[in-house]
């Protein structure tokens, strides 16, 4: 299982400074919840996780991203191979529209080279159900991804995302988009899967990092326009209850942010 460090990981945007300086270690088999108010830098940073930053013209990073050790920056690293081992899923649901539930969830294995109908088939069941969709879904595989339900399109795309079989899975968001029921059941599901993957979301909501999470990093920035930064990283029951920056309480109570 995989352990990510984020080694002094600055990003830009062209001339503008997004995320300054954050350094943590994100543990395997946890869910690390980034939290801080709208503009701080957590979507940037996870996106540097796994290379999504640099698909943005004039994107860039400094600093390095450590995979066990291995820094995913390296010249001769194959950023798709990296996307593979790190799977995002993003804030809203973005099944392909006219794919099929079936080809949705292969999509990835078919890229990579998998075509044959009888590979392919026990993949699809495996991930669908390990994103908890397969007993809803398994009688109309057919049927267009876009034809679901918001909640049940998020899933589905955890579903794509899982059936190349990543080993972390980032969340920008996950919930965002989701009436209160469906996100119930994203927040049960992300407490199964943490059993098998290594698992960092972003979140709005103070409440859902404090029940799916086992660490948490609270970012946030001085000022409009400035760079987000790390204020403090720690377990989750600390962050909530014992915070050690008088910043960091002031946004989990509500006083700013």
């Amino acid at each position: 299982m995989k352990r990510i460090e984020a080694n002094h990981v600055s990003a830009w945007y062209g001339g503008f400074k997004a995320v300054d300086d954050v350094s943590l270690t994100i543990e395997p088999k946890q869910v690390t919840a980034l939290i801080g108010p709208s503009g701080c830098g957590k979507s940037t940073f996870i996106r540097t996780l796994n290379r999504m930053h640099e698909v943005i013209p004039g994107a860039r990073i400094e600093g390095e991203v450590l995979l066990d050790g291995e820094d995913i920056y390296a010249t001769g690293i194959d950023p798709v191979s990296v996307r593979r081992t790190i799977g995002m899923v993003f804030q809203r649901p973005n099944p392909f529209p006219t794919m099929s539930i079936r080809d949705n969830v292969s999509a990835g294995l078919r890229l990579n080279g998998t075509r044959k109908r009888a590979d392919l088939d026990p993949v699809v069941e495996r991930a669908l159900q390990g994103a908890g969709l397969w007993k809803e879904v398994r009688d109309r595989l057919d049927r267009p991804g876009a034809s679901l339900s918001g909640g049940q399109q998020q899933r589905l795309c955890i579903a794509r995302a899982i059936a190349v079989e990543p080993q972390i899975l980032l969340m920008d968001e996950p919930c965002s988009a989701l009436d209160p029921v469906s996100t119930l059941r994203i927040e049960d599901l992300i407490a199964e899967l943490k059993d098998q993957y290594t698992i960092v979301i972003v979140t709005h909501n103070m409440q859902q990092a404090a029940r799916v999470s086992d660490s948490t990093a609270f970012f946030t920035l001085q000022a409009a326009g400035d760079p987000g930064r790390l204020v403090e990283f720690g377990a989750t029951s600390k962050i909530f209850t014992r915070p050690d920056d008088e910043r960091t309480e002031a946004y989990i109570t509500g006083r700013f942010g």
